[in-house]
């Protein structure tokens, strides 16, 4: 197994990748992992898969994933009847699915499980709700000691924040 020191984004390339590491020129509208390769990546099944796709994957930097929110989940039923909301701890759980997948994929982590250690700076800014699709974006910000990592994340629907906030990374052995 690899151990990293720290990932820096002074040694990264910004050149965006697909899962077959072809530079990818239209990362909005491709999927970069599907969700049956994001189950061999993730542990997560339903109803906690969180992650439909990626759209946009740049290795050992960032990734751009999709959730589509839907009134069949099963979390709509008692959070807020009459007015169905996506609760911030799934949000949150989405963004730190999206940066697992970030983790996973690096050098010598392949297969390996990270557990969601920490959040701070959470801040929800807008209701998620049935019908909404969720753009999770999240940025690794450092890689340490070949187990801990720590990310940015934000959640947006329809172009407006619904969520940011940062992520730490435990690797379970």
């Amino acid at each position: 197994m690899s151990k990293f020191t720290d990932v820096d984004s002074s040694n990264r390339s910004d050149s965006v990748k697909t899962n077959n590491n072809q530079p990818n020129q239209e990362s909005s509208s491709q999927t970069i992992f599907t969700v049956e390769e994001i189950h061999k990546i993730l542990p997560h099944r339903y109803p906690f898969a969180l992650v439909d796709r990626i759209i946009e994957y740049v290795p050992e930097e960032k990734a751009v994933g999709i959730k589509n929110v839907s009134f069949n989940e099963p979390h709509f039923q008692g959070h807020v009847p009459g007015l169905p909301i996506m609760p911030g701890v799934l949000i949150v759980e989405a963004m730190a699915q999206v940066g697992g997948v970030v983790l996973t994929q690096l050098p010598g982590m392949e297969g390996s499980f990270f557990a969601f250690a920490g959040m701070d700076k959470v801040r929800f800014r807008r209701r998620v709700v049935p019908g909404d699709q969720l753009i999770v974006s999240v940025e690794l910000l450092s890689f340490k000691r070949g187990r801990f990592g720590k990310m940015q994340g934000s959640a947006t629907v329809d172009g407006q924040l619904a969520a940011e906030g940062e992520m730490m990374f435990s690797l379970i052995e």
